[in-house]
């Protein structure tokens, strides 16, 4: 099985996970962030993907979870949005360690590393390389 494969099969095995489970995420909010962007809207899987010039072809429409996959000249790539930063969070301690994310409010975009390299600016994205809670991202010196 190659790679998107298997990380179509994730994402469509969480949405279903995410579908099923029951509610009580609440109104987290992460810690660091002011309150202002907690209040803000957050993008949509198609807001995403139309930044780096992508119509995504959904594969998982969930109220708390979504998915569509993206093809472009940059590669193939995931955008996912979560309901709230809790779930974005449990959904990511479920993603495999080896597979880098690019990491938003309530979004994640999963792909191949110098995709999402490519992704980062246009998306305003955090690169984490294993624990998404740490972005792996180097800071310019």
């Amino acid at each position: 099985m190659t790679t998107f494969p298997r990380l179509a099969a994730f994402a469509l095995l969480a949405g279903l996970v995410a579908g099923c489970s029951s509610g009580g995420w609440g109104g987290y909010v992460a810690a660091g962030q002011d309150q202002q962007q907690a209040n803000a809207a957050p993008l949509t899987v198609e807001q995403l993907s139309a930044k780096v010039g992508c119509k995504p072809k959904m594969q998982v429409d969930g109220a708390e979870v979504r998915t569509g996959y993206c093809k472009t000249s940059v590669g193939e790539f995931f955008v996912n949005t979560f309901k709230t930063e809790k779930l974005k969070d449990a959904w990511m301690d479920q993603a495999p360690e080896y597979n880098p994310h690019l990491v938003g409010p309530r979004w994640t975009v999963l792909g191949p590393l110098e995709v999402l390299e490519q992704l980062k600016s246009p998306l305003n994205g955090d690169l984490h390389l294993m624990d998404h809670r740490v972005s792996q991202t180097p800071t310019p010196k």
